[in-house]
């Protein structure tokens, strides 16, 4: 019977075709779009993500996200130095500064001040340069996408290529001198703008004078200690606010959430995708089943049962399940391929499998639903009058 329920679907190549095009359609929506909101998302904590050192990031207590970064007192470094369970203590800057290029235009930069002694908050990977340039006068280490474009010198030809910043070229950062001393490899933040990074004295120099310039004091648990009961320890005796490095990350995300149209925007073409895909696949395997219908009540006539008809319609829609699946995830793999080193963020975790999974199981299940009632219903004598 499976033979005959196979034979049966391919027969109508066309319809047969027009199913399999339904699901793809709906597979490749459902794991594409969420794709690129989940990349977008990362991006969002993507500066948490690359210091990898911290356990736990201390903060002023209205701070809601990582680039929300409110200055406070630098005596807050040496009281959260002092709490027990602390095994070291180390201040950050994050801010905004405009660095003027060769052009005579600004762009607006993310810079990054990092401890004078450690440098810990430095970027882990640099492919030109080294971290312990940044000991030198004037020192600023540029993160590669900045120094490969935004930051980049003008090209030699008009409507050429930019030339990419490189180690020992200068830029102005709001009216000073600084050295390039290195390319880091970091990870692309959600506005894209330029990271630079330089040392913490160094960076007050470079913003205009405030009052305070400490953003971050980013703490290391000694060994065995319990994070929760440091966070807890920690807040009670400064009456600053400190989360854990994965709990900042949720923290990010919850804000772009509830401020920002970005879900609605990707939960709205996800909707609308997998829609679409079940009207196509419904409508095609309905009519697909309608015109067989003659054959199933031959096969009724022939005392086959019920059963064994909805067993048959059930393993059609399988197929098409599977095939369908199969060429949206494909579809969805070669779009990651060609768009991997491009501005577009990207982020493919194992829940979108389990959810696009789910989503064309229930496409294929609606489908076999609607055209299993109407052979249920079908009556053999009717076929024959015909």
């Amino acid at each position: 019977m499976f033979y005959i329920a196979f034979k049966m679907l391919v027969g109508d190549r066309g319809k047969y075709l027009g199913i399999i095009l339904g699901i793809s359609f709906a597979s490749l929506i459902m794991t594409q779009q969420p794709a690129i909101f989940s990349g977008l998302m990362t991006r969002t904590y993507s500066f948490i993500t690359d210091l990898g050192l911290p356990d736990i990031w201390v903060m002023d207590p209205t701070v809601r996200y990582v680039d929300d970064g409110k200055t406070m007192p630098e005596k807050n470094l040496y009281r959260v130095a002092s709490i027990d369970g602390v095994a070291w203590a180390k201040p950050l800057y994050k801010g905004n500064i405009q660095a003027r290029l060769n052009t005579g235009t600004y762009q607006n930069c993310n810079l990054i001040g990092i401890d004078d002694t450690t440098l810990i908050g430095a970027p882990a990977q640099l492919i030109q340069g080294n971290i312990e340039g940044l000991w030198q006068a004037d020192a600023v280490i540029v993160n590669e996408e900045g120094a490969n474009d935004k930051l980049a010198n003008p090209p030699v030809t008009s409507g050429g290529p930019k030339i990419p910043l490189r180690v020992g070229q200068e830029i102005e950062l709001n009216d000073h001198r600084a050295v390039v001393v290195g390319i880091a490899k970091s990870t692309r933040t959600f506005q894209s703008l330029p990271v630079i990074f330089t040392t913490y004295s160094r960076a007050k120099q470079f913003v205009p004078p405030q009052r305070n310039l400490l953003s971050y004091v980013l703490v290391k648990a000694k060994p065995g200690q319990d994070i929760d009961q440091l966070v807890h320890r920690i807040e009670k005796q400064s009456g600053l606010k400190a989360l854990p490095r994965e709990k900042f990350k949720d923290s990010t995300i919850d804000y772009y959430f509830k401020y920002t149209g970005i879900p609605i925007n990707f939960g709205v073409s996800v909707l609308l995708g997998f829609l679409v895909g079940a009207i196509i696949a419904g409508q095609t395997f309905y009519s697909f089943t309608y015109e067989n219908l003659r054959y199933y009540g031959v096969l009724k006539a022939m005392g086959v049962a019920d059963r064994t008809l909805l067993l048959m319609i059930v393993f059609q829609s399988l197929i098409v399940c599977f095939i369908g699946y199969g060429l949206g995830i494909a579809g969805t793999a070669i779009f990651a391929y060609f768009t991997k080193n491009s501005l577009l963020a990207f982020r493919f975790p194992w829940q979108l499998m389990v959810f696009s999974v789910f989503g064309v199981t229930v496409i294929s299940a609606l489908a076999a639903l609607i055209s299993i009632r109407k052979v249920l219903k079908l009556e053999p004598a009717i076929v024959f009058k015909s």
